[in-house]
């Protein structure tokens, strides 16, 4: 089997590295993933009659992005909408998503600047 060729994200890694094989210690670098969770909470912008919750954005930042998902995996029962200040915007300078195309990618309805007014208007229960 043929021996990889490992490639460390920084120097320090590499120099530990070098320790372990020099010292005739077996090791795997970054060979899994480990889920976690951090205990945060979530404030809505705002929260309509009919329970809609409106997430107003001129910044879709990483960590909104990040927060944003996390929320609805947790919430799944919740509707939580975009207003975007400017949904044409890329997530980040060479990206070619934007933050309406993140939005829809991950089940989140938006609109561009104003609250749609079907928004507004009250759900009916469901029975």
């Amino acid at each position: 089997m043929a021996k990889r060729t490992l490639k460390f994200r920084s120097g320090f890694e590499k120099t530990l590295a070098t320790q372990l094989r020099r010292s005739k210690v077996k090791f795997e670098y970054e060979t899994i993933k480990l889920p976690y969770v951090l205990k945060k909470n979530y404030i809505p912008d705002f929260i309509l009659d009919n329970r809609i919750i409106i997430e107003a954005k001129g910044r879709l930042t990483v960590h909104d992005r990040t927060k944003m998902i996390a929320v609805k995996l947790n919430n799944p029962d919740l509707d939580i909408r975009f207003v975007f200040q400017k949904p044409f915007n890329k997530i980040r300078k060479n990206s070619p998503t934007t933050y309406a195309k993140w939005a829809e990618k991950n089940g989140f309805p938006w609109a561009n600047e104003r609250i749609p007014k079907q928004w507004l208007t009250k759900r009916k229960k469901s029975n």
